[in-house]
């Protein structure tokens, strides 16, 4: 029977494996190389005294519907969800913004009777399905779907190029704008297959759990996770870089919560050279170039709607979108870029001094690139929120090698854990999934099913293989 593990990494998805073994009475002992619990889920003052900015990710559509963490007291642990009055903003040239609302009667109000009923008919059964199909969606995908008929409600739509899928069935630019920015967050070109599953999801989950911040920053939910592993006996120590695997005390197995570079590199020895020639071939995505925000006042949008959702897309049309996010993927600098924003401030006092205000905006660029996106994203706010300039009172930029010098599994500036197309969302990173070569090492980390995203439901499902493994005569 398995009774000893080592995690590699505090990120959610270590801390889910963690937690999936302490819960089954595995002694358990997490190594974070960071002083900082989290991984990329984490928050620091980082531009001024008293502002507080989430290092990686802002909002969690993903992690309140996370069927794991909802199966935690994490609320007793300090979590509490902030949902904002809208999920997504999308503003527009002509002054006004579509919004992703929490309802589908709310947001087709927005629409022209055709777009209306596309927009009705595309989500109505997710909608519906919502409970059984994030239970699905949330797992590999080369397995028996454990709800069958809402994934093949699901599927044929979730398997088509989103412009594509836009084009078809919108009318106007409110609507294919607005599933455009959303589809955006699966990183990929929206003219790849399975383009769409991202956003359909996403719009989804805005209709139902919807798309919330977490009270105080992305730091609340690691510490609500790290506190619940400890009430159950788990072990975390900071600064414990591992290097190699003699670096670790024995265990019955240890788990990978990194990148698929840090396991081949840490692991070498104990891992068979086709398996390593295998994790070879394993992509990274696109990387990102962002900017934390001090600001004096709440950034000035023409749109009012833009002041009721955290989360704002910044590209105007379907094609602008599909434009910057093809460059980005084809190894192409964009100068007009899709820019993703999140403005918790406006919904969570705790982030910023009286009155004053935090944002963060990314763009995507090619993996690896390090060139100055400031200007261009500042540039892209400003188009809609004319004055932006004005309202910063600091800044800080992260290239694809400051956010990797941080985090060694954002290889290039890659969020993602590596491409999110359709052959590594069914081969992650290879066939194996979470096990690898050798009996006693998992790979836990989002380049395994279901990918990226806070939910830790990678940890978890790898905690779970792991466990049924080892427990075998």
């Amino acid at each position: 029977m398995l009774r000893t593990a080592n995690i590699i990494g505090s990120g959610p998805n270590g801390l889910a494996a963690a937690i999936t073994l302490a819960q089954r009475g595995v002694a358990v002992t997490v190594y974070e190389r960071n002083a900082q619990l989290g991984g990329a889920c984490a928050t620091a003052e980082v531009t001024l005294p008293g502002f507080h900015h989430d290092l990686g990710s802002s909002a969690y559509p993903l992690g309140v519907a996370s069927p794991f963490f909802r199966s935690l007291p994490l609320a007793a642990h300090g979590l509490r969800w902030i949902e904002p009055p809208a999920p997504v903003a999308h503003p527009l040239d002509d002054g006004t913004a579509i919004t992703l609302e929490h309802t589908l009667e709310a947001t087709i109000a927005q629409l022209g009777a055709h777009d209306a009923a596309a927009w009705h008919s595309l989500l109505a059964s997710s909608v519906l399905d919502w409970p059984l199909l994030v239970d699905d969606v949330t797992q590999p995908l080369l397995r028996f779907p454990t709800h069958p008929l809402a994934m093949a409600r699901f599927g044929p739509a979730a398997l088509m190029p989103a412009q594509l899928l836009a084009t078809t069935l919108f009318r106007d630019e409110r609507a294919r704008a607005l599933f455009a920015g959303i589809a955006a967050h699966s990183v990929l070109p929206l003219s790849h297959i399975a383009s769409s599953a991202t956003g359909l999801v996403l719009a989804a989950a805005g209709h139902t759990t919807g798309w919330p911040i977490a009270a105080s920053g992305a730091q609340s939910i690691t510490n609500a996770l790290a506190a619940y592993l400890h009430s159950l006996g788990g072990r975390i120590l900071l600064n414990a870089e591992i290097h190699q695997l003699a670096d670790l005390p024995p265990a019955d197995v240890t788990l990978f919560d990194t990148s698929v570079p840090a396991l081949m590199r840490i692991a070498s020895n104990a891992l068979a050279p086709g398996y390593l020639q295998q994790l070879s071939r394993f992509r990274p995505g696109p990387g990102i170039f962002k900017l934390d925000f001090a600001l004096s006042q709440p950034i000035p949008w023409r749109a009012p709607e833009c002041l009721r959702a955290a989360t704002v897309h910044l590209g105007g049309t379907l094609a602008e979108i599909s434009h910057s996010e093809h460059d980005a993927f084809r190894g192409r600098l964009n100068d007009n870029p899709f820019v993703l924003l999140v403005q918790p401030s406006l919904f969570d006092a705790s982030r910023a001094p009286q009155g004053k205000h935090t944002a963060w905006a990314y763009c995507h660029v090619p993996t690896g690139f390090t060139v100055d996106r400031t200007h261009v994203i500042e540039r892209q706010i400003a188009r809609f929120a004319p004055g932006f300039q004005d309202c910063i009172l600091a800044r800080r930029a992260s290239n694809a090698n400051t956010l990797a010098d941080w985090n060694p599994n954002l290889i290039g500036g890659d969020i993602s854990g590596g491409a999110m197309t359709l052959p590594q969302l069914l081969f992650r990173p290879t066939a194996r999934g979470y096990r690898t070569s050798n009996p006693r090492i998992y790979l836990c980390s989002s380049s395994t099913p279901p990918g990226g995203g806070v939910h830790g439901m990678c940890g978890h499902l790898a905690a779970l293989a792991a466990y049924r493994d080892l427990a075998q005569p």
